[in-house]
C-alpha cells in the first residue's frame, strides 16, 4: 500500500498448488523493509478453478512492523558476492590495472592461488611484450558480521518511545483557534499529529505499548510551581501512558490542567531518558525521546551537554518544530555535519533528528499524507544509531528462539 494513500499495489503471485491445507510455495517473495514507514501488507488466498478468476477466500491486512520484521517468510536475507573488482590507481589517478576475485577464492586465505595479475586492458592491447603491470598477493583474510536493525528486531531487542512537549506560553492561549495547541472538533493540531505520525510507528516495536509522556514549560496546580519534566497524567511514581491514544489523552488532559509559561528547557526531559537509558546498557532496549516544540531553546549550553552525555547511551533524540517560528539554533543539536560538542567534549555518536513539520504539511490538507511525510524523515536515522550503539560497545543481536507448537505465544 502506498504512503498516505489507500490504493494496493500488488506485488506478486505464487504458483497454484491444489488438493493440500498445507501448501509449500516454491515462489518466495523478497520485500524491502523501511523501519521509518507504515508498511501495510495483504494477502489474497484465491480459490483456483473457478470460472470467475481469482476468487478471495481470505484477506487479512498486516501493519504491525515488529510482527513483519519476525516473519522468516518475508525476510530471507540473501547475500550473492559472487565476483569483486578492484581497479588499481596511483596517487595522482594514473589507471594501473585491474584484476577480478571472489569471496570464496579470498576467503582461503594467503596461498598459492591468491596471487593476482593487474592487467591494463589499454597496455595489453598496444604492446605485444606487456604481462601485467605488477602483481597483488593475499596476505591475510577476515570476514566480520554486519548486523542490520532488523537482526537486533528478531533478537528481541525493544524500542522504549518517550515523549516531551511544549507547554510554553508562545504556543498561545489552547482555548484559542490561532493557538498550536488549540483543540479543534475537526482535526488534530500540529503536537497531536506529530506525537501520532512518529509515535504509531514506534509503538510496534514496543511490547508493553507503555509510554511515558512528559510536558515542560508550564504552572502547575495547585502552587502554580514551573515545571520542565512533569508527567501528562499527573502522576510522578510512574509516568507511563497506554498506547499513543493514552498519551494524546493525557496531553488534552494536561492543556486543560496547566498554565502554559516558560521557558523553553530541553535539558530536564533529556536527562530524564538518559538516566532511564544508563540503566539497560545491554542491548535489550534502546530508548527514542520525540521532543515537540515551538520555539528557540532557552537552556542551550545544558541541552548540548545533556546530549553529548546521552551519546553514549542507547538513545536517540527526534525534534519536531511546529509553528512559523524560525529554528536555525537547532540545526546546532542535529549532527549530521558538525558533531555536537561541550565543554570540550564531543558526542560520541550522532542522535538527534530534527525537523520543522511545515516542511512536511501536504498542500492539499491531507493530514494522513503529511504525518506519514513527517514520520518518513525523522525515523529514517534511528536504525542506523541503534546500530551505532551496538557496535560500539561489541553487542551482537540475540539469536532467535524458534517458534514451537508447545512453546507459549510471545508478544511483539
Amino acid at each position: 500500500q502506498g504512503l498516505g494513500t489507500k490504493e494496493w499495489r500488488e506485488f506478486g503471485r505464487t504458483e497454484v498448488i491444489d488438493n493440500t491445507l498445507n501448501p509449500d510455495f516454491v515462489r518466495k517473495f523478497v520485500l524491502d523493509f523501511f523501519f521509518e514507514e507504515k508498511q501495510n501488507l495483504r494477502f489474497d488466498v484465491g480459490i483456483p478453478g473457478k470460472k470467475c478468476g481469482t476468487i478471495i477466500f481470505a484477506a487479512e491486512e498486516l501493519s504491525n512492523c515488529r510482527d513483519i520484521a519476525t516473519m522468516q517468510f518475508l525476510f530471507v536475507i540473501c547475500c550473492y558476492l559472487s565476483w569483486i573488482y578492484y581497479g588499481i590507481r596511483t596517487s595522482d589517478h594514473d589507471f594501473i590495472g585491474e584484476f577480478t576475485t571472489s569471496y570464496r577464492e579470498l576467503s582461503r586465505g594467503q596461498n598459492q592461488f591468491n596471487v593476482y595479475e593487474v592487467l591494463n586492458p589499454k597496455k595489453k592491447g598496444k604492446k605485444k611484450k606487456y604481462i601485467n603491470s605488477g602483481t597483488v598477493t593475499l596476505l591475510s583474510f577476515k570476514a566480520e558480521s554486519e548486523y542490520t536493525f532488523v537482526d537486533f528486531i528478531r533478537g528481541g531487542t525493544q524500542l522504549n518511545f518517550t515523549v516531551a512537549i511544549d507547554f510554553t506560553a508562545s504556543n498561545g492561549n489552547p482555548s484559542q483557534p490561532t493557538s498550536l495547541h488549540y483543540m479543534s472538533p475537526y482535526q488534530m493540531n500540529m503536537y497531536a499529529m506529530a506525537l501520532k505520525a512518529v509515535g504509531e510507528i514506534i509503538q510496534d516495536y514496543d511490547s508493553d505499548k507503555l509510554f511515558p509522556a512528559y510536558g515542560f514549560g508550564a504552572k502547575l496546580p495547585p502552587d502554580g510551581k514551573i515545571s520542565h519534566a512533569f508527567p501528562l497524567n499527573s502522576n510522578p511514581e510512574n509516568p507511563n501512558c497506554m498506547g499513543i491514544d493514552g498519551v494524546l489523552e493525557a496531553y488534552f488532559q494536561s492543556l486543560r490542567m496547566v498554565q502554559l509559561y516558560g521557558p523553553t528547557n530541553f535539558a530536564p526531559v533529556i536527562s530524564q531518558v538518559a538516566r532511564c537509558a544508563a540503566e539497560v546498557t545491554d542491548g535489550s532496549q534502546y530508548f527514542v525521546l520525540l521532543m515537540i516544540t515551538d520555539g528557540v531553546i532557552s537552556d542551550m549550553i545544558q541541552t548540548k551537554e545533556s546530549v553529548v552525555n546521552a551519546s553514549s547511551l542507547p538513545m536517540s533524540i527526534i525534534i519536531v518544530g511546529v509553528g512559523p517560528a524560525e529554528f536555525d539554533a537547532m540545526e546546532e543539536l542535529d549532527g549530521d555535519n558538525v558533531r555536537v560538542s561541550s565543554r570540550g567534549r564531543v558526542a560520541e555518536r550522532d542522535i538527534v533528528q530534527f525537523v520543522p513539520f511545515r516542511d512536511y504539511i501536504d498542500r492539499s490538507g491531507n493530514q494522513v499524507l503529511s504525518m506519514a511525510r513527517l514520520a518518513k524523515d525523522v525515523l529514517a536515522e534511528i536504525p542506523e544509531q541503534l546500530l551505532s550503539f551496538m557496535k560500539s560497545r561489541g553487542i551482537e543481536p540475540r539469536p532467535l528462539v524458534p517458534a514451537t507448537s508447545d512453546s507459549p505465544s510471545s508478544e511483539h
